[in-house]
């Protein structure tokens, strides 16, 4: 119905317009909101039950290794259900793929909230990741769907947002429930968050990959389409940045419970709250970075920088564990490495993304199975080699460096082969 002016001395009225946006910003929060709560999906399943890890240890009768196993199974759970999820995203749309995968981590959940052994909770751990893996990875590629270029960094930082806060509230939360319920309460509230996500997915996240935008799920075609992807050499540094970065993040998740608890003392409840603090610089971070970008720097540019920070918090970290440094220098030199995690997913996402709209959940399958293999090939190495501050320090440092290296060396080539004002599009791209 439209409106009509009486006169022309009668203004338009606003009132329609501005509910139509007042709709449309409620609806992009809701969808900010749930779309970030199912990335944080894998960080919050980790993150809740890290302070338990001694006590679990202590109450299964088992050792600290054989609890960090449970650690690396989930991580390794949730590559191989994205590699799952992913393709078959592309090729039945996001919401079926979702709706089972959240269906499967609430059994997984409850197995392990019941589990009776260490042995019996690997094993429920790895149900539970192959569902979490699902929300991971098609939270990127509903980004993808909905938004491209500059605009999807923005789409993705704000996903940081909500997404850090899983390591801010959930170590925080678990210890919590630890003062006055053993470990197995937070696995409960585990189930209880997975079953209110599929509910909200149920009534509130529509399908966002048309009918006419899907691929075939046939083994070839998805072979196909892997091969495709690999072959960019922009997606493969991209991709590999984000994975060794959160390698990185993820050396310091396993190993910090032993080095903060174990060797300086700190109770369930302050390491929990030292575990959020340094979420909420992935926050803050990630925050920046949405605001910056396409305005001040390009994504290229704040990824390569963010690294570079990321490399010097490792190095400060090693640094504090060989000189004996007090523990409040080896907190901030944490802070400063873990924060970075939330401009570099961003941007090396968004990078690693933006030509492969056609074939997004394939693409960020892609990335999530190198990301959680190479944290868990990371987390294992450094586990083998002690749970040290200084082992911790250098393991995080080699993976910052490890995905720094490759951007640069692909700078140097760019900038020998395109001189200024080439036209060749690979001169443009980061």
């Amino acid at each position: 119905m439209s409106i009509t002016q009486s006169s022309s001395r009668t203004a338009p009225i606003p009132a329609r317009p501005s509910v139509r946006e007042h709709g449309a910003r409620r609806a992009r929060l809701g969808l900010v909101l749930l779309l970030g709560s199912l990335s944080a999906f894998g960080a919050l399943t980790i993150d809740m039950y890290v302070p338990a890890m001694p006590s679990m240890a202590q109450q299964l009768a088992t050792d600290a290794s054989a609890v960090q196993a449970t650690l690396t199974v989930f991580v390794i759970g949730l590559a191989l259900g994205q590699v799952l999820a992913g393709p078959l995203s592309d090729a039945w749309g996001r919401r079926a793929p979702l709706l089972i995968g959240l269906g499967i981590y609430v059994i997984g959940s409850l197995g392990c909230a019941l589990a009776p052994s260490v042995e019996w909770l690997i094993a429920a751990r790895l149900i539970q990741s192959l569902g979490a893996a699902t929300g991971t990875v098609l939270a990127r590629a509903i980004a993808r769907d909905l938004h491209s270029g500059t605009a999807m960094t923005r789409f993705l930082s704000t996903l940081m947002l909500v997404n850090g806060l899983a390591p801010v509230l959930a170590p925080v939360l678990g210890a919590q429930l630890l003062t006055w319920a053993s470990w197995r309460a937070v696995f409960g509230v585990l189930v209880g968050i997975g079953t209110l996500l599929l509910l909200a997915v149920i009534a509130f996240l529509p399908e966002s990959l048309p009918a006419h935008r899907r691929r075939p799920a046939r083994t070839d075609a998805v072979l196909s389409g892997f091969g495709r992807l690999l072959a960019d050499a922009d997606l493969r540094r991209h991709v590999l940045a984000a994975a060794l970065m959160f390698s990185a993040v993820f050396v310091y998740i396993s190993g910090s419970a032993f080095v903060l608890q174990d060797l300086h003392g700190l109770s369930a409840l302050e390491f929990g709250l030292v575990f959020g603090a340094n979420g909420l610089g992935i926050v803050i971070a990630g925050w920046v970075n949405g605001r910056i970008v396409g305005r001040w720097a390009s994504e290229a540019t704040l990824l390569r920088g963010s690294l570079l920070v990321a490399a010097i918090g490792g190095l400060a970290v090693t640094a504090c564990a060989f000189l004996r440094a007090p523990l409040p220098l080896l907190l901030v030199a944490l802070f400063v490495t873990v924060s970075m995690l939330g401009p570099v997913l961003a941007d090396a996402t968004s990078l690693a993304l933006a030509e492969h709209g056609d074939s997004a959940g394939t693409a960020s399958s892609l990335q999530g199975m190198l990301q959680f293999l190479l944290a868990a090939l990371a987390a294992w190495i450094t586990s083998q080699l002690g749970t040290g501050p200084g082992i911790m320090g250098a393991a995080m440092t080699a993976c910052v460096l490890l995905a720094l290296l490759p951007l640069l060396v692909a700078d140097l080539r760019r900038r020998r082969r395109c001189g200024p004002g080439s036209a060749d599009a690979r001169c443009r791209r980061g």
